[in-house]
């Protein structure tokens, strides 16, 4: 098996089925977070965007499908050969919180960063986001080099 540039360089924690599938043990019961006591707002949290990495022709696609989200809520951001993708998920029903059964979609700012093993060129980077709300950017690889000795 060869080894990929990608090994470990993606950003924030796993969670928990891709832990389990790392081999961690869940066996020890998880310790619910303490509520503030004082009138202070908890902290906000940014959610995440699942995506795929693959090779491609001459390019590095990278893949996610971002549902109820709108093209103008999304932004990438390139620092380096960091690419984060950053977003708005919008609510759009106005519901107390205990009117639901269930809550397991995510609404709010959402992020996602991807550490490739070059320096990004923003200039040559494509992206799209179709009808099925699939966004795709498109990195180009990193042209080698090559060095050619010229005997006298």
């Amino acid at each position: 098996m060869s080894t990929s540039p990608f090994h470990g360089i993606f950003s924030g924690s796993m969670d928990r089925a891709a832990r389990a599938l790392a081999g961690e043990d869940f066996d020890e019961p998880q310790e619910k977070p303490q509520r503030q006591a004082s009138n202070e707002a908890p902290a906000p949290r940014a959610g995440q965007v699942a995506v795929d990495v693959f090779e491609f022709d001459n390019y590095y696609i990278i893949k996610a499908p971002i549902a109820g989200v709108k093209l103008s809520d999304i932004d990438i951001e390139i620092a380096d050969n960091v690419l984060t993708i950053r977003g708005v998920r919008r609510q759009t029903d106005d519901l107390p919180t205990d009117q639901y059964y269930i809550q397991e979609c995510y609404w709010g700012e959402f992020s996602r960063s991807v550490t490739l093993p070059f320096i990004i060129d923003p200039k040559k980077v494509k992206a799209t986001f179709n009808k099925e709300s699939i966004l795709k950017v498109l990195v180009p690889k990193e042209e080698k080099v090559k060095i050619i000795r010229v005997n006298d």
